[in-house]
């Protein structure tokens, strides 16, 4: 599946998603305007600079639901408009997994610098853990400079904290093993000795060598 493959099928299924979540007739008739607005490709130059100017100002637009940011911000990105980086990261720290993958997916792509920096302000924030899978998973993919220092502090707290926040332990390993930093050694060796990381843990060492 090529890159604008993938982008057309989490595209779709952003839709599916959000038709799904609308309640009034209003909202419907928003939501039909808008995909009429995203998938007008017609035209030259001039008329592609007016349907992103008029996506960007959805999201800064005030009262504007959440669910019309995410496609515009989600169309903007994927075309590499920076101007959706703030709403992407908005929605990476989201409560919702969903809409956090979805962000985290076209901020992959954005290629904005601020990208990495953000996500690993995001996933060492200790009062944010919960929410620090997606942020994880990016800094991973991103193969950044500040991808390994973030994942090993985060997992070095989460190794030593009461609550150790399995999921996000796991993600920290299982992303220290693909990125290889030989760093990383002494906090895989830690992990493998809490038995929900074991296999993980070993996995990543491998990797390593």
């Amino acid at each position: 599946m090529t890159g604008a493959e993938r982008a057309e099928e989490e595209f779709r299924a952003l839709v599916k998603r959000v038709r799904a979540e609308l309640g009034t007739s209003a909202e419907f008739s928003e939501f039909e305007r808008l995909l009429a607005l995203v998938r007008s490709r017609e035209g030259g130059p001039p008329a592609r600079r007016a349907r992103r100017d008029e996506l960007a100002e959805i999201l800064v637009a005030p009262e504007r639901p959440l669910w019309a940011r995410e496609i515009a911000a989600f169309v903007l990105g994927a075309e590499g408009d920076r101007r959706a980086f703030e709403t992407l990261i908005l929605l990476l720290n989201y409560r919702e997994p969903v809409r956090c993958a979805t962000a985290a997916f076209v901020l992959a792509r954005l290629g904005d610098p601020r990208t990495a920096r953000a996500a690993a302000a995001l996933a060492t924030n200790p009062l944010r853990t919960a929410y620090a899978l997606h942020p994880v998973r990016l800094l991973t993919e991103l193969r950044a400079p500040e991808s390994v220092p973030a994942l090993l502090a985060t997992l070095e707290r989460l190794l030593a904290a009461r609550d150790h926040c399995w999921p996000i332990a796991r993600a920290c390993v299982e992303g220290l093993g693909t990125l290889g930093d030989r760093r990383a050694e002494d906090a895989l060796v830690a992990a493998r000795g809490h038995e929900r990381l074991r296999a993980a843990a070993h996995e990543a060492l491998e990797r390593l060598t």
